[in-house]
């Protein structure tokens, strides 16, 4: 009776082990539930940066507004009525103030 007793313990263990730690197991089911889940939180930032950088896109083809924007800011252009002025910090002021 006793052997019987630790015969079908022994058989329970070697059943239910690849269940918990198997390749297809719980624990390797939840690890990749995790993974996915991370996975699609990062789908979904990308989504958003493409979805800006979409309408940023659709902004620069269409309309004037956004290019002249650009070339403002990252060339310095100007057109051709309006006036620039640069001002630029006195020397003298900036070595009197230490």
């Amino acid at each position: 009776m006793r052997l019987l007793a630790i015969a079908l313990t022994g058989l329970l263990i070697a059943v239910q082990w690849p269940l918990w730690f198997g390749k297809g197991g719980w624990l390797r089911v939840r690890e990749l539930q995790q993974q996915l889940e991370a996975q699609r939180r990062a789908n979904d930032e990308n989504s958003a940066a493409n979805k800006t950088l979409a309408a940023e896109l659709r902004s620069l083809k269409e309309g004037r507004e956004a290019v002249e924007e650009r070339a403002r800011l990252q060339l310095n252009m100007i057109r051709s009525d309006e006036v620039f002025f640069q001002l630029v910090p006195n020397k003298n002021a900036a070595t009197q103030k230490r």
